[in-house]
């Protein structure tokens, strides 16, 4: 059993969008050298919001491309019923590009880890940022985010999820805390 405690509403997460956006704008240095790179799943439409977003401030269209991160996980072993990999899908040289990897939530930074390996085989780029929703803080490896919509400090026992529309029908933010 948990109890669920809503963080953030859709009116909340698209402010919060927006000023992660501007952030990005204002620190980004030549927009036209950017890229936003989602990272599978909930990565990448919260990527897409993003450009839409830059591109309503800035007038610049920034490209966005999905990464799959699935083989480059350090618990691929621990998995059971096999592994299913989506692929990656950027459509644009990362090479020299500052690139912004944008996830829901950051936790332990293994994730981060692992989509760094992944970019890295694809090219080098000049700069790799990360924009997430929430940091709940718990790093096990010494990543941190660039662009942070909220900082939630956590439990380890309880679970941040990051709700959006293409997924789960409706964006928001909730925590679900286990009732003992």
């Amino acid at each position: 059993m948990e109890q669920i405690i809503e963080i953030m509403n859709s009116t909340a997460c698209r402010r919060t969008l927006t000023r992660i956006a501007h952030e990005i704008v204002e620190r980004g240095g030549d927009l036209d050298n950017l890229c936003l790179v989602g990272i599978l799943r909930r990565g990448v439409p919260l990527a897409k919001d993003l450009s839409e977003i830059i591109k309503t401030i800035s007038g610049v269209e920034v490209p966005v491309g999905i990464l799959d991160i699935t083989l480059y996980r350090d618990d691929l072993k621990e998995k059971d019923g096999g592994v299913h990999v989506n692929g990656s899908y950027i459509p644009f040289s990362i090479e020299n590009k500052n690139v912004v990897m944008v996830d829901d939530v950051i936790f332990t930074g293994r994730t981060a880890r692992a989509a760094m390996d992944a970019l890295t085989d694809l090219g080098r780029p000049a700069r790799i940022a990360l924009a997430v929703m929430v940091d709940r803080g718990h790093r096990e490896l010494p990543i941190r985010a660039d662009y942070i919509g909220k900082n939630l400090p956590t439990s380890r026992e309880e679970i941040v999820r990051v709700r959006v529309k293409d997924y789960d029908g409706e964006d928001g933010v909730v925590l679900l805390k286990p009732i003992r």
